[in-house]
């Protein structure tokens, strides 16, 4: 099936890596749960606020994997949501122009009427058949959807 003939999937729809969550998740689950038994069977000299300090340590890792862990992109009605690391773009469909993904890159990138271009966390490139077909899915929506056009 050629890029063009991939018809737009229903709305409201999201799309998230399933590695890099799992891979996320899985080590914060196992950082927080052998900070807790540190802390639990730490020796007689460390003090209670040297426990509290291991599995505070264990939490802002965590905290961060958090982070990488809860990258996606939403499709509505009335636009897209990409949820980064660190930062969540909202757009309406007419801002929305294209979805690339080039081989070799971490992620797809999106790019806007105004001229930028938002790296889109949410399609891992490294997921490779599945990103594609994700990221084919979001095209047809733009086209479906989306006003905007470089030659306007």
């Amino acid at each position: 099936m050629s890029p063009e003939n991939v018809p737009p999937p229903d709305l409201p729809v999201v799309w998230r890596p399933q590695k890099g969550r799992i891979v996320a998740y899985g080590f914060a689950a196992l950082i927080m749960l052998g900070a807790v038994l540190m802390a639990v069977f730490l020796p007689e000299p460390f003090q209670i606020a040297d426990r509290i300090a291991v599995v505070a340590l264990a939490g802002l890792v965590a905290w961060v994997l958090h982070l990488l862990g809860r990258c996606r992109v939403e499709a509505d009605e009335r636009g897209i949501t990409l949820v980064n690391a660190l930062r969540v773009h909202r757009h309406e469909w007419p801002e929305v122009l294209a979805v690339t993904l080039v081989e070799g890159e971490p992620w797809a990138k999106i790019d806007f009427a105004d001229g930028t271009t938002v790296g889109a966390m949410g399609l891992q490139g490294s997921e490779k058949d599945r990103t594609v077909r994700q990221v084919r899915e979001l095209a047809a929506l733009i086209r479906e959807r989306a006003e905007a056009r470089e030659n306007d």
